[in-house]
């Protein structure tokens, strides 16, 4: 078997295009060596759902472009991103992705919990913040129970449900306890929750927000190393309104928008057949171009998703080889892929990414 050399293999990379990178394999500069006819690629986003297809269209070019038959193995490492300058960054913790949206309604819990879980099914070590100290969902979600423990009386314990850990103020009080306080109370709360937790060791860790852009979201953005924010937001014009007011505040602060999803997009009728653009068509298309940021994808109106959210077991780990599961890992892939390339080139601008699922 012929021996296969760096620069041969970096010119069949130059074939091929990674989807969730937006260029070339040779110039996002994945190639982590050549040994041989043994070539090892390391992506910079979780990819377990691509690496054994990537890696087959890899050997398949270089076999074209030189004749050799290279064993290629395609795996992954997740690094830390940029942050707000002068936020101090946590131990442990590589990459925090704050979900947010304008206003209530949009799905944003939902869009946060699978996101997560999707990224952990994709391989990478993820935590789950539930920041909405008014109205944590996150528990439910994840169908997890119970109240933290500490180990040495300082620091909790996180606890854990479907392969990601999970802090929320769901697991301190009763779940039909109102949250009475003010605002100062609140801050202190969602400090406390991220950093008296010990996360371990996390590649992402989600921070699902509540809806708006008060003191909460501020105080993330002013205090927490962000490395990037996804906006959620549905077609609907009043939603985009709103979902264009929190794109700018993580703007005013200095945290990249990683890009939109599109939640409820369109409903297609379980008994028909039948699709309806319920909530308007193309919003969060519009609102990407208009603003230069990624639109990430789109997920449909669907009763599943809503019914496993509820039980506790959301459409990710509930059915994982649906198209729904897919769209969702398809949003993570997207996601992460936008964050890696923050540390690559930070003025390029990409073409909206617009998933067709339909």
């Amino acid at each position: 078997m012929s021996a296969l050399q760096k620069e041969t293999v970096e010119q069949s990379l130059k074939a091929i295009t990674d989807p969730y990178l937006n260029r070339d394999l040779a110039s996002a500069k994945v190639l982590k060596s050549v040994t041989d006819a043994r070539v090892e690629i390391e992506l910079p986003y979780p990819s377990a759902g691509v690496a054994a297809e990537l890696g087959e269209r890899i050997r398949a070019q270089i076999e074209r472009d030189t004749g050799v038959e290279a064993a290629v193995q395609v795996g992954h490492r997740i690094h830390s991103h940029q942050v707000q300058r002068g936020v101090k960054l946590l131990d442990g913790i590589k990459n925090i992705i704050a979900v947010a949206s304008g206003k209530g309604g949009v799905g944003k819990s939902t869009t946060s919990v699978n996101l997560a879980l999707a990224l952990a099914q994709e391989g990478a070590a993820v935590g789950m913040l539930d920041a909405d100290i008014y109205g944590p969902s996150q528990p439910r979600m994840l169908g997890i129970s119970g109240k933290p423990t500490s180990k040495d009386g300082k620091k909790m314990e996180p606890l854990e449900g479907h392969g990601i850990k999970a802090m929320s103020i769901g697991f301190l009080i009763d779940e039909e306890t109102p949250m009475v306080w003010r605002g100062p109370m609140v801050m202190q709360a969602l400090e406390q929750l991220l950093s008296d937790t010990r996360w371990g060791e996390l590649d992402y860790l989600v921070i699902d927000l509540p809806p708006g852009t008060g003191d909460t979201q501020l105080t993330l953005a002013q205090k927490v190393p962000v490395s990037g924010a996804v906006i959620v937001t549905t077609p609907q014009d009043i939603a985009l309104l709103d979902a264009r007011k929190g794109l700018k505040m993580f703007e005013k602060v200095g945290v990249p928008i990683l890009g939109i999803i599109e939640n409820m997009s369109f409903y297609i009728c379980p008994k028909c057949g039948n699709e309806d653009d319920i909530f308007g068509h193309g919003g969060g298309a519009l609102m990407a171009e208009q603003y230069g940021v990624e639109l990430l994808g789109a997920v449909p109106l669907d009763r599943r998703i809503r019914d496993e959210a509820d039980n506790g077991a959301p459409t990710v780990v509930a059915a994982p080889d649906s198209p729904l599961a897919k769209i969702y890992r398809e949003l993570a892939r997207h996601t992460a892929g936008r964050l890696a390339l923050q540390a690559v080139d930070h003025s390029h601008k990409f073409p909206n990414i617009v998933i067709q699922n339909r």
